[in-house]
């Protein structure tokens, strides 16, 4: 039944159902992309676009052998499993031969991080006193401090910061969850001094909190170029947002915080994420730990 349904039309369907269910927009993209890119192999090869496991294997495969990463086919591949569930749920196919299809197995890669100098360097490459350098001095120290995920920045409101309390909001993290962080002296200096410049932006009165330098306002684009633009000043190459989180997560256990802390700030409700973030820097702490136990000391 599934080779003569219209995927493509019913797939906006149900990105309708992902809205319903409060999905953020980055998921409903994340989840969307994956189906999108299945339709498109299928045309592409002259496979019949069927949500059976052997097209959903030879697509995956095709990713792979064409260099995707294996958490990039994990997450293809869950989204096609997502939307062929969500057509059997709906009766428009008869069920869902994609039920207990095992994902590829996960490369274990050691995640990069930021030495202190280059934290202190990317700090200091947003000095200044214009609008777009106490941003962006501002965002460089939430996310340095908090482990916020990017897109959990960019969606944050003026109402989710309170400077004076040292907290900010992040009303709606991955999987729909809320959160507390807390902001540091020098983090809420940076914040405060952001949100007095902006009293004076075009679009003071939106809700946004972080605005664009050129009267606009700020996504994740902007983020991204932002920070880009920081790291290149700082001499750090091969730089991507999402490596501020992982040095944040590294920096709290490094200072001996404790892990259930961090996965409370962090937003993270799995083990494996602690482990798959700090797994860099098992061995540095490992060796600072063993320095102060002197079991070598008889």
């Amino acid at each position: 039944m599934s080779q003569t349904l219209d995927l493509a039309a019913l797939a906006q369907s149900w990105i309708v159902h992902l809205r319903a269910e409060r999905k953020s927009a980055s998921t409903v993209e994340g989840y969307t992309i994956g189906v999108r890119l299945f339709l498109a192999w299928c045309e592409r090869e002259g496979v019949p676009a069927s949500l059976d496991r052997h097209t959903a294997n030879a697509w995956i495969a095709s990713l792979l052998d064409s260099g995707a990463e294996a958490a990039t086919a994990r997450s293809r591949q869950m989204a096609l499993r997502r939307f062929s569930a969500w057509l059997a749920e709906e009766g428009e196919i008869a069920r869902d031969e994609l039920l207990g299809l095992k994902p590829p197995k996960l490369d274990t890669k050691v995640v990069p991080r930021l030495t202190d100098d280059q934290c202190r360097a990317l700090v200091a490459a947003c000095s200044g006193k214009d609008f777009t350098d106490r941003r962006d001095d501002a965002l460089v120290r939430l996310m340095l401090e908090t482990a916020v995920r990017a897109g959990e920045v960019v969606g944050m409101t003026t109402t989710d910061v309170n400077v004076t309390a040292g907290s900010a909001a992040i009303r709606r993290g991955k999987g729909g969850k809320g959160r507390m962080v807390p902001l540091g002296p020098y983090t809420g200096r940076a914040i405060d001094r952001y949100l007095r410049l902006r009293r004076s932006h075009r679009l003071a009165n939106d809700p946004a909190l972080w605005l664009g330098g050129g009267g606009q306002r700020f996504g994740y684009h902007g983020l991204r170029v932002a920070l880009a633009r920081r790291a290149e000043l700082a001499g750090i190459t091969d730089f991507h947002p999402h490596v501020l989180r992982h040095t944040a997560a590294q920096r709290w256990l490094a200072a001996e915080g404790s892990e259930g802390g961090l996965m409370a700030v962090a937003g993270w409700s799995r083990r494996d994420m602690l482990d798959r973030y700090t797994r860099a820097t098992a061995a540095e702490r490992a060796a600072a730990e063993a320095r102060k136990l002197n079991l070598g000391d008889w």
